[in-house]
């Protein structure tokens, strides 16, 4: 076993001569099973009684910070990061409040390439282990795949959860686990904020829908257990949202405060069964709901800062004692009670153990610290959250190797298997909900001339899309002549009238849709295609609701998102490729009807030569 030159070693007076980067508590090599090695819980609370208060209180912060670089971004970044944090680089914001945690966004241009973001993980570890008893970071990311995914290509996008609750196999929950930790572990990225653990049984969801794995609360526990698994066997910390429970909500929480009507016999019987499914399987990391919950706290507080519920059910019902980490706390659900002052404070004294994305830094670094010296929170309670992200760190192995080698990224992040199991699973999840007459599959005999027309939303990752491009080159790979039509969520009638005009040239057309309503200028495009006589193949590229608002179409898939690797498989499913084997894990309501269903969970049809392998 190589030498433990570690953090630890700090706690029993060695301290330079056993560092990197030149922090007392900095790290060594630890082997390439560092991560199975947790340290000593005793080593453990030696080193947080060594820390000072506001080391404590830095450590209980996940923060943004703008730039690709730890210390050199460019100066667009610097002037974001000092008006909005008031540091100009991450290396700043690490030296000023010892933060323990920093997210990656898109959008703060952490994630330009996968080298990029190994550099920037060690830069910001070096800066981290440079501080007097410097700690290194746990720095995560929103890789759910799908709908949120923070880092796109050429890393491996697998389908998101609702498209592999379709596909219901526990097994590729898992490798979606396993190979995607594998190339976060790779960039220095140790947490995810995956996998949903929220039962979506509201279609008009506003911020969940296709997150979730789907509206059967055991069927989602197992794939949260499973995909779980698979971060943790990759030496990444897997993270269950959000607590305790946010799929029956009409509001989105970023924008208002959603309220949850369910009774508590429900919430046992639908929105906990995942997050106990998470617990028994060992879940590092739960995070909060900015959800106002009355059967479970009548306070008409945010489930964020609520005692009863994060610590009453979480901690002492559910038995869950690892890290328990807020959703943004920028978020206006659980602003609109409290001010940003207020907000960080309740939420430890709630139960809470990382506080996230505060919209201003240095308002909540020193409330807390405020709290501490006035008695509202003891500095026993700090100490209680410290160990639980000590000892997170300590199971990742960040305690010991926190440093990626940024050269070698490259052969994991995008690697060609990775890859092509992405495509495998995804060809699993596509579901067929109508093919009236057989008209799928298309042969490019008889349908050789196709036009591609439809929604064409935002990458989720920046890096994909748009899906008529994506889907025409597919269409084109398996031989048939292709023309496209983007016409975008809300069609003009310019663009409805172009459409119809290319269709004329083409044997059969397909349409992407996304999030169909029954005055949509979608519904009135797909019934213009539908009246020219054509045959029209409708792909659902977000909401399988979408079935419902148009009953005309000859036939219907749902793809559950329009990132590429969903998109191709179901180019493959249309074309007959290969077989559409994914049912659906919601039920879809009748659109003139909502107290009726329309297509049960478990619907799905499958090609009649395929029908034998798939019963």
């Amino acid at each position: 076993m190589p030498s433990r030159r570690t953090v630890l070693a700090a706690t029993a007076g060695v301290t330079a001569g056993l560092t990197v980067g030149g922090g007392a508590y900095a790290v060594g090599s630890g082997g390439e099973n560092a991560g199975h090695r947790d340290a000593d819980d005793r080593t453990l609370r030696a080193l947080v009684s060594r820390m000072s208060l506001e080391e404590k209180v830095g450590q209980l912060f996940v923060m943004r910070v703008y730039g690709h670089s730890a210390t050199d971004p460019d100066q667009a970044d610097v002037d974001a990061n000092l008006a909005e944090i008031g540091v100009r680089t991450a290396a700043e914001l690490i030296a000023r409040y010892r933060v323990g945690g920093i997210i990656y966004f898109t959008w703060a241009h952490n994630t330009r390439d996968p080298r990029q973001i190994a550099e920037l993980s060690n830069g910001i570890q070096r800066a981290a282990l440079e501080q007097p008893r410097g700690l290194p970071v746990l720095i995560a990311t929103d890789q759910e795949h799908g709908a949120v995914c923070r880092i796109g290509r050429p890393a491996a996008l697998f389908p998101g959860a609702m498209a592999m609750g379709a596909g219901g196999s526990r097994d590729d929950a898992r490798t979606l686990g396993r190979v995607s930790g594998a190339e976060l572990r790779a960039m220095g990225i140790r947490q995810d904020y995956s996998p949903d653990a929220d039962v979506n049984v509201n279609p008009a969801n506003p911020i969940i829908g296709v997150r979730s794995f789907g509206a059967d609360p055991e069927a989602v526990g197992a794939l949260v257990a499973a995909e779980a698994q698979g971060y943790r066997d990759a030496g990444v910390a897997a993270t269950a949202k959000h607590f305790p429970g946010h799929g029956d909500t009409a509001v989105d929480s970023h924008t208002g405060f959603p309220v949850i009507t369910h009774s508590r016999d429900l919430w046992e019987k639908l929105d906990a069964v995942p997050f106990r499914a998470a617990v028994r399987a060992g879940i590092d990391s739960i995070m909060t709901a900015h959800i106002q919950f009355p059967a479970l706290d009548g306070s008409g507080d945010p489930a964020t800062l609520s005692h009863p519920v994060l610590t009453g059910i979480l901690r002492g019902e559910l038995g869950y004692d690892g890290v328990v980490v807020t959703d943004s706390l920028g978020m206006e659900g659980v602003r609109t009670k409290y001010g940003d002052d207020r907000v960080p404070v309740l939420a430890l004294k709630a139960g809470v153990d990382q506080l996230l994305n505060p919209p201003a830094l240095d308002v909540a670094w020193n409330a807390v610290l405020a709290a501490v010296r006035d008695g509202e929170l003891t500095e026993a309670r700090l100490d209680e959250s410290v160990l639980r992200i000590l000892r997170l760190k300590s199971r990742l192995g960040l305690l010991e190797r926190p440093y990626v080698n940024a050269k070698d990224v490259g052969r994991v992040v995008g690697a060609a298997r990775h890859l092509a199991t992405a495509d495998r699973i995804a060809e699993r999840t596509t579901t067929l909900l109508v093919n009236e007459g057989g008209l799928l599959p298309l042969s490019r005999r008889t349908h050789g001339r196709l036009l591609v027309a439809g929604a064409d939303p935002a990458s989720p990752s920046g890096t994909t899309g748009p899906p008529t491009a994506v889907l025409a080159a597919a269409f084109t790979e398996l031989g048939f002549t292709v023309r496209t039509s983007a016409t975008g969520t809300d069609p003009s009638a310019a663009a409805v009238d172009a459409a119809v005009a290319a269709a004329a040239e083409a044997d059969a057309v397909i349409v992407g849709t996304y999030n169909v309503t029954a005055d949509s200028g979608q519904r009135r495009l797909v019934e213009r295609l539908v009246a020219t006589g054509l045959p029209v193949v409708a792909v659902a590229v977000r909401n399988p609701y979408d079935v419902a608002q148009l009953p005309t179409v000859r036939a219907f898939l749902a793809s559950y998102c329009w990132t590429d690797v969903e998109l191709r498989a179901a180019a493959r499913v249309i074309a007959g490729r290969v077989a559409p084997r994914g049912r659906l894990p919601v039920p879809v309501q009748r659109a003139d009807d909502p107290a009726q269903v329309l297509y049960p969970i478990g619907h799905g049809l499958t090609y009649e030569r395929y029908a034998a392998d798939r019963a």
